[in-house]
C-alpha cells in the first residue's frame, strides 16, 4: 500500500478537511464531465516519481525489442513473423498498407503495481488507445483549493497527456499543413463508431481544443479524397488523421478495406499523414510479449535486454494446437497445454488481437473443466496468450456517498511518444470486483488521473 494513499483516505476522514468530495466540486469541462463524470473513483491514484520514471525508461527499450523482433528472429520476413503471433493473411496483408517498417512510438502500456514495482499486462502501440483526455481530471483537481493545498504539501505532480501528444501531432502533421499555422486533424473512427464512442472522441475534441489543435470527428466512410489527392471531411481539408479504427473494425465490414484506401494513398503521397499507421498492430498483438519471454528465442536477446525484459513482463506463452506455430513441436505444445492446465489458478489466457478484457478466461475463477475447455478451444483457433497472474497491490479508497473505506486496485495507463512518457491514468476496480478490470466488460470500473509523488 502507498503510504500516501493512507495519509489521503485518512484526511479524508476528517470531516473539515474538503477532500472527500473534491472530485465532486472539481470543476471539469463539459465534454469531458458528460463522458466520464459517472465513471471517476472519488480519489486521485498515487504513484510512485522515481518508478514511474523508471518504468518508462522500460517502456521504451521494450517499444524498440518488439519492433525488432521481425528482423531478429524472422529474417526481415513480416509473413513468418505474423504466422508466429497469429495474424492471418488477410489482415497481415492490411496492416502493410502505408507503413514504414518502423511503427511510430504511440501508445499506451497497460501495468499493475505488484507492490514492488510495475508488470506490464499489455502493451496498445497505436493512435486508437483510449485516454488521451484523462489530465483535464488533473487539473481540475487543481483547481480545488483543498487538494491544491495537499498536492502542494506532499510534491504532487502530473504529465499533461494531451499537451504531450498536442505537440507529437503538431509535428507529424507538419508536412501536410497547408491551410494555416496550425494543422486540421480528423479524429476518425470505423463505419459505426462514432454512435459507440462519440462521448470519448468529444472528450478528446475538448481536451485537443485547449491545446489549440482543432480537431474533427467523423467516420471513415463520412472522408473523401479530392482530386490532389487530400482527404477532406465534411468539405474541410485534413491535413492529419488521427486513426481511431483498426484493422479488425476495416475486416468486419465488407467495405472497410476498400474506404480506407484514400487514407492510404493519401499518407503515400504527404498529402494528409495517417497517425498512426496500421502497422502498429503488427506489435500491439500481445503474442509479441510473449516472444520476448520465450525461451526458444532468449539467444537473441543480450544480458541487458533480457534483463529488462524479465524486470517488466510476467511469464507469457501463445498457445496453438499440437504442430500448429507459436510453441515449435507437437511435443512442446502438448507440454505447454498440460503446464498450462495444472497451473489453472495462477494463469490468465487473452485472445492477442482482442481488447477492453473481451474473450478473456481467468484460470482462478474458473473450475479445472471450465479452464482445460477454454485452453483447448483457444489452441484450436491460435492467437492466444497464456499470461501469469500479476497480483495488484490494493490501495484504501474512502466513498464519500457511504463513509466506507475500501480496498482497490488499479490497471497504470502509461501513454508513449516518441518523445518519452506522456502521463498515466489509471482503471480501477475494487479488489473483489473480479479480475478484469475494463469499462467496456466490467461495469464497476472507475476511471481517475494519476498523481506521481517523490
Amino acid at each position: 500500500m502507498s503510504k500516501l494513499s493512507r495519509i489521503y483516505v485518512d484526511t479524508c476522514l476528517r470531516p473539515d478537511s474538503g477532500l472527500a468530495d473534491a472530485v465532486a466540486r472539481a470543476t471539469l469541462p463539459p465534454a469531458f464531465d458528460a463522458a466520464w463524470r459517472t465513471h471517476l473513483l472519488p480519489r486521485p491514484w498515487f504513484v510512485s516519481a522515481p518508478q514511474t520514471a523508471a518504468f518508462a525508461r522500460d517502456l521504451d527499450g521494450l517499444f524498440d525489442l518488439l519492433v525488432s523482433l521481425p528482423a531478429r528472429l524472422f529474417d526481415g520476413d513480416l509473413d513468418r513473423y505474423a504466422a508466429e503471433v497469429g495474424i492471418g493473411p488477410e489482415p497481415a496483408a492490411l496492416l502493410r498498407r502505408a507503413g514504414s517498417g518502423v511503427p511510430a512510438k504511440l501508445g499506451r502500456a497497460d501495468a499493475y503495481h505488484d507492490g514492488t514495482s510495475f508488470k506490464l499486462l499489455e502493451f496498445n502501440i497505436g493512435s486508437e488507445a483510449a485516454g488521451l483526455d484523462m489530465a483535464v481530471f488533473n487539473r481540475g483537481m487543481l483547481g480545488v483549493p483543498e487538494f491544491a493545498a495537499f498536492a502542494d504539501e506532499h510534491g504532487l505532480d502530473h504529465v499533461d497527456i494531451a499537451a504531450r501528444t498536442a505537440a507529437v501531432l503538431r509535428d507529424r502533421a507538419r508536412p501536410a499543413v497547408s491551410g494555416g499555422a496550425e494543422p486540421v486533424i480528423g479524429l476518425i473512427e470505423g463505419r459505426g463508431g462514432v454512435a459507440a464512442y462519440g462521448r470519448i472522441m468529444r472528450a478528446t475534441v475538448e481536451a485537443m481544443a485547449e491545446q489549440g489543435l482543432d480537431l474533427r470527428i467523423g467516420e471513415i466512410g463520412d472522408v473523401r479524397a479530392r482530386p490532389d489527392g487530400k482527404l477532406a471531411l465534411d468539405g474541410t481539408p485534413l491535413d492529419l488523421v488521427l486513426r481511431n479504427f483498426a484493422a479488425s473494425q476495416l475486416l468486419d465490414d465488407p467495405a472497410g478495406p476498400a474506404a480506407a484506401e484514400p487514407f492510404f494513398r493519401a499518407h503515400e503521397s504527404g498529402r494528409t499523414i495517417l497517425f498512426t499507421t496500421l502497422e502498429s498492430g503488427y506489435y500491439a498483438h500481445k503474442s509479441a510479449l510473449a516472444l520476448l519471454t520465450d525461451p526458444r528465442w532468449s539467444g537473441a536477446f543480450d544480458a541487458d535486454e533480457r534483463a529488462l525484459v524479465d524486470r517488466v513482463l510476467p511469464w507469457s506463452r501463445t498457445l496453438s494446437a499440437p504442430g500448429g506455430s507459436g510453441t515449435g513441436s507437437p511435443a512442446a505444445s502438448r507440454e505447454l497445454l498440460d503446464l498450462c492446465r495444472e497451473r489453472r489458478e495462477r494463469l490468465i489466457l487473452k485472445p492477442g488481437g482482442g481488447y477492453g478484457g473481451f474473450g478473456t478466461h481467468v484460470g482462478w475463477e474458473l473450475t479445472d473443466a471450465e479452464w482445460a475447455e477454454a485452453l483447448r478451444g483457444a489452441a484450436e483457433r491460435g492467437g492466444h496468450v497464456v499470461q501469469e497472474r500479476v497480483v495488484p497491490c490494493p490501495e484504501p479508497v474512502y466513498d464519500p456517498g457511504t463513509g466506507a473505506v475500501e480496498d482497490w486496485i488499479a490497471v497504470i495507463g502509461a501513454f508513449l511518444t516518441d518523445d518519452g512518457y506522456a502521463g498515466a491514468h489509471a482503471r480501477v476496480n475494487r479488489v473483489d470486483g473480479g479480475a478484469i478490470v475494463g469499462l467496456s466488460s466490467n461495469p464497476g470500473t472507475r476511471m481517475v488521473g494519476v498523481f506521481s509523488h517523490p
